[in-house]
């Protein structure tokens, strides 16, 4: 009989302050064992409900399943994090490995015919049972699970689906790390001034730091992270180098050889199609938009392209402002991708009268992290307290205790990790080690505190010099703290509808409404100030940055918008054998210009295919943004962008409801109604 493997219990029973992790005392050797110990464990948990002989009840069977494989829960966090935030070799080895074991763990649950049986008595039942709102909705989301993973299919069609999950795990794993490898190896290192020319004072720290790190001091280093590689295509003066970098930024996952998804997304969307068949779909889509507000490919596509329309439309000026610049530079050239960021900037400083460069000292990120906590604080009665001293993943982690301000109670942990690395994927998330819930867990301990992390890459400063962000930076770093909001002022009974357990085109809500918070007048003038003088940003120049909102909306709009549209077009198209054939025609097909590319080309869009999380779901960014523009209306009509009655109705129907209502309900609850695009499409500044 082999010996049950050896388990540091520092993997599952966290001991660190306020009940996070001892992060010090985790070794990356040490997770494929306790994955083996968690998964067996959660195997007993799971045959112990399945195979009660006491007849289904709420309470032994949905309740039991919500607190099971808590041990497992706790791995899996820790490991992901790891994953996605501070990967190595090892790690990454194991990722190939254990995606596929993971999915094969949950593939037997939802085939387990005893543990469907009792959910499916129970949904039979419902309206007989006395549940509450919140359970018939955790009731609902257990019962749809269990017929999504084949609990309905017969033994062999349920094998092939198992198959499908367990292959397509290994593939979004491979996809990630691809990309990952991709951004790592890609540099360009750069030291003359003609080099240089264009290029800012706060450009040049980010880049000389970024080439220190790679052994090359006293060098710049253009990166592909977008905090370096943005601003090189907004500033630099040589055109061959932005050419250069930003093919290189493009061809992330598309470089031939071992890095190479073009077959990953090819087989991906061929079993995607399959599994969607198996499962009585038309198409992938349909499968994915079942639980969501969208619910039909349609009506995606109807907001999409109602969009896309009137943002070709108004690309097309800009690009013919782009090209008068050009001709008056005394160049003959074509507008292309790598000439966009540069003539647009130059355009704004001409028409607006100030630059990024102008704007970017007055955004300094400690006063950016400070503005999202005071915001928090007026809209919903919380502060955050750093506590210095605890040992994170990684030593650029900040640990923040959130409490509400008038008892102090405590509400959260919150960790903020913001500067970009080798061993960190790109792009920027909310994720959590643990969700707040109110069922009493095995130990006896009675709900759990929210433990949320946000993860951005913002460039690193050189030593002693603060980090300064652009305005899109700026706006990331409130987006992500809108999640971690919607995480941390959860409140709610049962883990699966914790926080941001909502549906896809609804989990975007609370994110991209804080970021409007951002620009409220008062909040600038208070935290964008001089990192050198400490002065506020000059109202002139504040009132030049709020009128230039919408400029550029059009090329901004498009980079997204064709993206999301590439997606649905993927997914509802089935197999494909040429995926990037079929990205170039859709794209000719729908107008896309020459002079701009999609904000994720299929071979590094990890949104879609390094998991399924956003799979003909990309959209939901625009789904939730006609949201947001007509949920922050609902403030400005007040008088107040503060309104505390207003703020009450947010947190209770939006912040803190988490999954337990329908969102269409838990909206109208809110606004009244449901909102048109007319709000959204105002705020880009693409209708009148």
């Amino acid at each position: 009989m082999q010996a049950a493997p050896v388990v540091s219990p520092e993997f599952i029973d966290w001991s660190g302050p306020n009940g996070l992790p001892r992060f010090e005392a985790i070794d990356d050797t040490g997770f494929e064992a306790a994955f083996d110990a968690a998964l067996a464990l959660h195997d007993a948990e799971i045959a112990a409900i399945a195979d009660n002989a006491e007849p289904a009840t709420f309470a032994n069977t949905i309740d039991a399943l919500e607190i099971a494989g808590d041990e497992l829960s706790r791995v899996s966090s820790l490991f992901w994090n790891r994953a996605g935030a501070n990967t190595n070799p090892v790690i990454q080895e194991l990722e190939r490995k254990i995606a596929p074991k993971l999915s094969r763990h949950y593939s037997k649950i939802g085939m387990n015919a005893a543990l469907f049986a009792r959910i499916d008595t129970l949904w039979n039942a419902k309206e007989t049972l006395g549940l509450s709102l919140e359970q018939m909705r955790v009731l609902e989301r257990h019962w749809k699970g269990f017929v999504k993973s084949g609990a309905k299919l017969a033994k062999d069609k349920q094998e092939e689906l198992a198959g499908i999950n367990e292959t397509l795990a290994g593939l979004g794993a491979s996809f990630g790390q691809n990309v990952l490898a991709d951004e790592k190896d890609w540099v360009l290192f750069l030291g003359s001034e003609d080099e240089l020319a264009g290029i800012p004072d706060f450009l040049k720290d980010a880049m000389a730091s970024a080439a220190a790190e790679r052994g090359e001091e006293g060098k710049f280093a253009v990166t592909l992270s977008r905090s370096i590689i943005e601003p090189f295509l907004t500033f630099s003066e040589r055109r061959d180098l932005r050419e250069q970098a930003f093919k290189a930024w493009i061809a992330r996952g598309a470089n031939g050889g071992a890095t190479d998804n073009i077959g990953i997304i090819r087989d991906t969307l061929a079993l995607r199609a399959k599994k969607a068949e198996l499962l009585g779909y038309g198409n992938y889509a349909e499968l994915k938009l079942d639980n969501t507000m969208a619910k039909t490919p349609d009506a995606v596509f109807g907001l999409l392209k109602q969009v896309w329309a009137k943002a070709v439309s108004r690309a097309r000026e800009e690009e013919a402002d782009i090209a008068t610049m050009i001709a008056e530079e005394g160049k003959n050239h074509d507008v292309m991708p790598w000439d966009w960021r540069h003539y647009a900037e130059k355009i704004r400083a001409q028409k607006f009268n100030f630059s990024e460069a102008e704007l970017k000292p007055y955004l300094q990120l400690e006063k950016i992290i400070e503005a999202c906590f005071d915001v928090a604080g007026r809209l919903f009665g919380i502060k955050a307290v750093e506590i210095k001293g605890v040992v994170a993943y990684h030593p650029d982690v900040r640990v923040f205790e959130i409490r509400d301000a008038a008892s102090g109670k405590l509400k959260a942990m919150f960790l903020g990790d913001y500067f970009a690395r080798s061993s960190k994927r790109s792009g920027a998330w909310m994720s959590s080690f643990q969700s707040q819930h109110r069922l009493t867990l095995k130990n006896g301990a009675h709900g759990e505190l929210p433990i949320i992390y946000n993860v951005c890459n913002f460039a690193k400063p050189a030593a002693g010099k603060p980090a300064l962000l652009s305005l899109d930076d700026a706006r990331t770093l409130f987006h992500e703290f809108g999640h971690a909001l919607h995480g941390m002022l959860s409140d709610v009974t049962y883990p699966s509808v914790s926080g941001t357990g909502v549906s896809r085109d609804f989990v975007e809500l609370p994110s991209q409404l804080y970021e409007h918070w951002l620009t409220v007048p008062e909040i600038l003038k208070t935290y964008a100030v001089h990192y050198q003088t400490g002065e506020p940003m000059p109202q002139a120049l504040l009132d030049k940055v709020l009128a230039a909102r919408t400029f550029n909306a059009g090329f901004a709009t498009v980079e997204f918008t064709s993206s999301a549209l590439v997606d649905m077009a993927f997914h509802t198209a089935g197999k494909v054998e040429d995926p990037m054939a079929f990205q170039t025609d859709y794209l000719k097909e729908i107008g896309l210009p020459q002079s701009i590319v999609m904000r994720h080309a299929s071979p590094h869009f990890q949104h879609v295919f390094a998991g399924d999380g956003y799979s003909a779901g990309y959209y939901s960014y625009m789904w939730s943004e006609v949201l947001d523009a007509d949920a922050f209306s609902a403030f400005e009509e007040t008088g107040n962008v503060f309104d505390p009655a207003m703020a009450k109705k947010l947190k209770d129907n939006v912040y803190s409801i988490g999954g337990a209502v329908d969102p269409e309900d838990t909206y109208k609850a809110f606004r009244g109604k449901l909102p048109s695009p007319e709000a959204m499409l105002k705020k880009k500044g693409l209708a009148a």
